[in-house]
């Protein structure tokens, strides 16, 4: 038995991606929507699903859909910044916590 593809989707409802693996959500990045900006401020994986890259995977597909939508992304939560770091592409869409 082969498990499915993690797919993420945006719950506007309770502000946050939320990640799936198996058919069950498996973690989440919370966000504060502020006019175009993005305010990331927490994410979670829950234990069962660790080690098998969903954080990477949620972080990029929710990035990337700020990006899409034409927002900036104030990472606020440690791990969103610290895939910010590791990966380019996003410095134009970036606006770091005390800048203005």
């Amino acid at each position: 038995m082969s498990e499915e593809e993690p797919r993420v989707s945006r719950n506007d409802s309770e502000n946050r991606y939320e990640v799936y693996a198996d058919g069950k959500l498996a973690g989440f990045a919370e966000f504060t929507p502020k006019d175009t900006e993005t305010v990331f401020t927490h994410t979670e994986i829950g234990d069962e699903f660790g080690g098998r890259g969903l954080g990477k995977v949620l972080a990029k597909a929710a990035l990337d859909d700020v990006v899409a939508r034409g927002g900036v992304i104030v990472p606020v939560c440690p791990f969103i910044a610290g895939y910010l770091r590791k990966n380019e592409g996003y410095a134009e869409h970036v606006r770091w916590p005390g800048q203005h």
